[in-house]
């Protein structure tokens, strides 16, 4: 607590706000004091020191508790006056100077994954950026190579197309003279082949016309026969309508004489209604 009194005392203020400067700070110069010590003994080397990462992070978070303290601490005894107000400035940014490197030294054991990872990140990157170089100087060294094989090949492609053109145009002449023999041939043949055509055509329509007159003299008489048995059937059908209808009238009679008798308790025997009257 030396130093902090050392500062206090050279502040110029009375004692009494000496011994409350003192009062107010001095617990937070011996927790820093202590613990000045203490962090570094806090030593991540591997992300597999989960326990040593998860102290870091305890005592930074408190450490940046004591921090928030501290200047809250300042800002409210600043407040009496500005010679305090100096005093405490100077306390308060003497104690900042011992917690923040402590606060910090904290930060980079618990993030020590986190850094290791930026930092195998930034190597990866670095080595990425310089396979993707060899790569590039690579391809165009390989594209170089291509483009002066395909000229050359190119070269040898049109003296070969050169040649090929000469005996196409050879054949193609003579491709051309066994074509137009081809076609006169043809066109006689199709002549020869149309005449037959039009005279089995004609043979074809008067046969087809034949046939075609045959067939209609059959079918009217087809029809002419289907109309007689037509009429039989229907005078047959009119006969045995008018007879059924005798029948039915008959029956009619017959049931209303019928109807028309009683019977004799007695003997029995049918008497008309009309008789017994």
């Amino acid at each position: 607590m030396n130093e902090l009194v050392k500062i206090v005392e050279t502040s110029g203020l009375e004692v009494v706000e000496q011994k409350s400067i003192v009062e107010k700070f001095g617990d937070y110069e011996s927790v820093a004091r202590e613990w000045e010590e203490k962090a570094h003994r806090i030593v991540v080397t591997s992300g597999s020191q989960i326990t040593e990462m998860a102290m870091a992070r305890e005592a930074r978070k408190k450490f940046s508790q004591l921090r928030i303290d501290v200047e809250r601490t300042r800002k409210s005894m600043k407040e009496q006056s500005l010679r305090k107000g100096q005093a405490i400035d100077a306390i308060a940014k003497f104690l900042v100077s011992l917690i923040l490197p402590i606060e910090e030294y904290l930060k980079e054991q618990e993030d020590f994954v986190q850094i290791q990872a930026s930092k195998e990140a930034e190597i990866a990157r670095i080595e990425a950026e310089r396979k993707l170089e060899e790569e590039r100087l690579a391809k165009e060294e390989a594209d170089r190579k291509e483009q002066e094989r395909v000229r050359l090949e190119n070269e040898q492609l049109k003296k070969e197309a050169e040649k090929r053109e000469k005996v196409l145009v050879e054949e193609r002449a003579k491709a051309l003279k066994e074509r137009e023999k081809s076609e006169k041939l043809a066109r006689l043949e199709k002549e020869k082949a149309d005449r037959v055509l039009f005279e089995q055509k004609a043979k074809a329509d008067v046969e087809r016309e034949a046939i075609e007159t045959k067939f209609r003299k059959e079918r009217d008489e087809a029809d002419r026969l289907v109309r007689l048995e037509k009429e039989k059937a229907d005078k047959i059908l009119a006969e045995e309508k008018a007879k059924t209808e005798l029948q039915r009238v008959e029956a009619e009679r017959v049931k209303k004489l019928l109807s028309e008798q009683i019977e004799c308790p007695f003997c029995h025997r049918q008497f008309s209604k009309k008789g017994k009257e």
